[in-house]
Formats: C-alpha cells, sequence, structure tokens
C-alpha cells in the first residue's frame, strides 16, 4: 500500500486545454489507493468530459452547485467536509483571481471557503498572462490566505509560446500529492530562514533624463527568490529597475541606485541568514549629477564625466563583525564575466570573504544577461578550500532551484561545523 491508501482527495478542474493531464492524475491517484471525487467547472468541461472523470474514478463528477442528490441539496458542504485534502489543476488565471477575492459563484470556489482541508492550486495559462502584475498580486493574496500553489513548469505552451505557465506533468502533481501525506506537508528544508536577494541593475543618474546602467533584466534574482520561497524561506527581494513581477510569497523592495540597494540591504543584514547578491550594481556614478540635462555644444566633440566608486554592497554585507545584534549573514556572490570566468569568480569569493559565489559567462549571448537560460559554475569555500561544482545550461527557473537546494546544504553543513 501506499501512502494515498484510502486518502481522500477532491480533484478541481478548470477551463484549460491542460485539463487533460488532471485525467491522468486522477488515474495515478486511484491506482495509487485514494477515494478520489472530481469537481469540474463549466469551461473545464469544454475540454474534457465529465463520463471521463466518473470513468477514471469510479465516482459521478459533480459540476453544480447544489446538489438536488446530496442531503438537503447541499452537497458543496458534503465535499467540503469529506475532503483530506484539495488540488484545483489546472487553477486558471481567472480562478486565481475569483479565489483571491473571496468569491463563490460556483460549486469549485464554493468548495474552497466552506472547506478546513488544506488546498493545493497548481496555475496553468499563457506565459503572459502568468507573469502579468494582477496574476502576480492573486498569487501573494491567495498565499496570505493559506493556499499552496505548486509552482507552474517552463517550456512550449500550445499557442506556442515559451516560458513559465505550463500546468507539470501528472506524474509531478503526483508526486506532490504523495509528498504531502508522507511528509505532513510538502517539504520546506528553507522554512524559518530568512533571505535577502538582491536583483536587476542599479540606474546611476548622470542628469535628469540620461543615467549609467547594464543590461542585467534582473531574471535570475527573482528566479532565486521564487525558489527560496517556494522552499519555504522568507524573502526580501531588493530589486532594481526591471519588467517583472514580484514572485509569490515573495516581499519586494524598489530601488533604484546603488546607495540605495545598499541602505535597503543593511537595513536587513541582522535579520537575515542568507544574502545573496544577484544584482549588477554599477561599479561607478557621476561624482556630480547635473540638475538639468546635458546639452550637446556645437564646438564639443568630446564630452569628459567624473565618475567615483559605488559602495560594495556584497563586501559591506560580509565583513566580519562581532556584534551580535548585527551578525554577519551568509554571503553568496555572483560574478559575470566576459573572460577568466572561473579565476575572476574564485578571486572575488576570497578577496570578499564570500561563502560561496556563482559565476557565469555573459559574453556568450545565449545565456546570461537578457537571456531566459544561464549556464553556471557554484564555487563555495570553508577555511580557504574552494570547491567547485557546474551546473548544466538550463532555464533560470530552474537553475534558481537547484542553487538554492545546493546553497541550502551548504549553509547547513556550516552550521553544524
Amino acid at each position: 500500500m501506499t501512502g494515498l491508501n484510502n486518502k481522500r482527495l477532491l480533484l478541481g478542474v478548470s477551463g484549460g486545454i491542460a485539463a487533460y493531464k488532471s485525467a491522468f492524475l486522477a488515474r495515478l491517484l486511484v491506482k495509487a489507493g485514494a477515494q478520489v471525487r472530481v469537481v469540474m467547472t463549466p469551461g473545464a468541461q469544454a475540454f474534457v468530459q465529465p463520463l471521463t472523470f466518473q470513468a477514471l474514478t469510479g465516482n459521478p463528477v459533480h459540476t453544480g452547485l447544489l446538489d438536488p442528490e446530496a442531503e438537503a441539496g447541499m452537497g458543496h458542504i458534503e465535499l467540503a467536509r469529506w475532503a483530506d485534502l484539495i488540488i484545483v489543476a489546472p487553477t486558471t488565471a481567472d480562478l486565481m483571481a475569483r479565489l483571491a477575492s473571496g468569491q463563490a459563484g460556483d460549486l469549485l470556489t464554493t468548495l474552497c471557503l466552506a472547506t478546513s482541508a488544506p488546498i493545493h492550486l497548481a496555475p496553468a495559462m499563457n506565459q503572459a498572462m502568468w507573469q502579468h502584475p494582477a496574476t502576480q498580486r492573486n498569487t501573494q493574496l491567495l498565499t496570505q490566505l493559506g493556499y499552496t500553489l505548486i509552482p507552474p513548469a517552463e517550456g512550449e505552451q500550445a499557442c506556442g509560446d515559451v516560458g513559465a505557465g505550463r500546468l507539470p506533468e501528472p506524474e509531478e502533481l503526483f508526486n506532490w500529492v504523495e509528498d504531502f501525506f508522507q511528509k505532513g506537508e510538502v517539504s520546506q528544508p528553507a522554512a524559518g530562514l530568512r533571505f535577502t536577494i538582491t536583483a536587476g541593475p542599479t540606474q546611476e543618474p548622470l542628469d535628469p533624463v540620461r543615467y549609467l546602467s547594464n543590461h542585467s533584466s534582473g531574471k535570475m534574482g527573482y528566479a532565486l527568490a521564487a525558489a527560496a520561497a517556494e522552499l519555504g524561506a522568507e524573502v526580501q527581494l531588493i530589486s532594481g529597475p526591471v519588467n517583472l513581477a514580484i514572485p509569490a510569497g515573495v516581499n519586494g523592495t524598489q530601488v533604484t541606485t546603488a546607495k540605495q540597494m545598499l541602505e535597503a540591504c543593511e537595513s536587513r543584514r541582522s535579520t537575515t541568514d542568507i544574502f545573496i547578491a544577484c544584482a549588477a550594481v554599477a561599479d561607478y556614478r557621476a561624482a556630480t549629477p547635473a540638475d538639468q540635462k546635458i546639452k550637446k555644444q556645437a564646438n564639443q566633440d568630446e564630452l569628459v564625466l567624473k565618475l567615483v566608486k559605488n559602495p560594495d554592497i556584497l563586501a559591506n554585507m560580509a565583513k566580519a563583525t562581532t556584534d551580535k545584534n548585527n551578525p554577519r549573514p551568509f554571503c553568496v556572490g555572483f560574478a559575470a564575466e566576459t573572460q577568466q570566468v572561473e579565476d575572476y569568480a574564485q578571486d572575488k569569493l576570497l578577496r570578499k570573504n564570500l561563502d560561496a559565489i556563482v559565476a557565469n559567462d555573459v559574453s556568450d549571448n545565449s545565456i546570461g544577461f537578457g537571456s531566459d537560460e544561464n549556464r553556471v559554475i557554484l564555487f563555495t569555500q570553508h577555511k580557504q578550500t574552494i570547491q567547485r561544482e557546474a551546473l548544466p545550461q538550463g532555464s533560470k527557473l530552474a537553475l534558481g532551484r537547484q542553487l538554492i537546494e545546493k546553497l541550502l546544504a551548504f549553509y547547513k553543513e556550516q552550521k553544524t561545523l
């Protein structure tokens, strides 16, 4: 017997092409010994017939709010009390919005309000819809309301787009459910830990309309923040100007300049266990930014700018301290280089007194700045002994999860020494 034997699972299915995967999930759950009942929205029935789920589960499929065959016609209350776990797969953007606002206009949303069982949502939608600020706001609201969100997968979508938003494969969803019942909750190895992560570029003003900056998109830092939150950490993301939504379960702070980023990081130092400096901070800024737009002069072929060095945020955070009220966090740096990548990364690791550093070659246009993919090398050090591990090219979301898991393992190992 498996850990799902006789567990009572309510499978919610909302409208979307990914609804076909739910039929495979239902079959896996039944084979594992679970009792499965299915609730379908009208949109779901446009993609998969209720008879399919009835044949797979051996139980009638529920589609209406008031059930004339149920006790007192209140079938939704009976189902809400019956379930050990509710999993909604797929969860559309529309359903997320309605759940976030507490609506109860159909059977599925009513069940979610009426039940005391844990509810896990598996979002599935177009990648642009998933990234939209309204959807990301709803993910944060749902997390605060006690829903558990299963991260969407990346890849090619039915519409032809490529990106995050795919419903995970049925086997992955099954493993998620099995893990929940085996451990009493989905594994969250970062629970109780506090992360501060920087992301994106900084912008250093030259005058009111111009600035110094770089090509960082912020995607790697945002992926790290999302992964840490998924693993149970409390995450503060300090971001320069980017066109990305704050991930679900992450607290965000927006800054512009290196000085502002330093202030935001130092204000978090005493409450941070793990600090990850993924932002591409400008090394220099204008000594005296002009109050008005710098005008081109007809007789002036050159413009000389005086630049001064910006504060080193990572070095400041990594400084050793004896102050018990302001301890040094576990510090991780990033080295985005165009040559001698490993040499420069290891030098930075030792010179700045870091615990780990992630190196990547940004001279390769297929990865790094602006790309959805990356390929990195993780260096860790303990007492001047450096360990190297190369991670193969993959999506930044996938690499973010791998890096957080490896950094967590190394952090916990250091704590036990």
